[in-house]
């Protein structure tokens, strides 16, 4: 991603490049090896569960995912992302998962016209 406009975070040992694009944002997210959202972010966020619609492409490692209802996905690069809100998530294997994602943050799932939450 350009160095110039993008905002840099580090959240909890995740490391988050963010661009503004228009109305949206594209965000190159490092999550390291070993991370798992309830161990490493819940306590952080508050929530029992990430509330994020991740819309996006993993570059690099893999993650499993595991919604409330006990459905599990699992995804490896190079691989298309979509992930509704009310999931658990980490990091499978030694190395970091790196994604590329799409996003407008609270709003993105209405945006993209995907569902709230998990559903079958």
């Amino acid at each position: 991603m350009s160095k110039q406009n993008t905002e840099h975070r580090d959240i909890n040992g995740v490391a988050v490049e963010i661009t503004k694009a228009g109305d949206g944002r594209i965000r190159r997210v490092t999550y390291p090896s070993g991370f798992r959202w309830s161990k490493d972010m819940k306590g952080t966020v508050g929530t029992a569960t990430c509330t994020h619609t991740h819309v996006g492409y993993i570059v690099e490692g893999s993650i499993d995912i595991e919604y409330t209802d006990g459905c599990r996905v699992s995804f490896k690069a190079p691989q298309a992302v979509v992930i509704e809100s009310g999931h658990d998530g980490w990091v499978t294997g030694d190395r970091p998962a790196v994604m590329i994602e799409f996003d407008f943050e609270g709003d993105t799932a209405k945006r993209f016209g995907l569902p709230d939450g998990h559903r079958h």
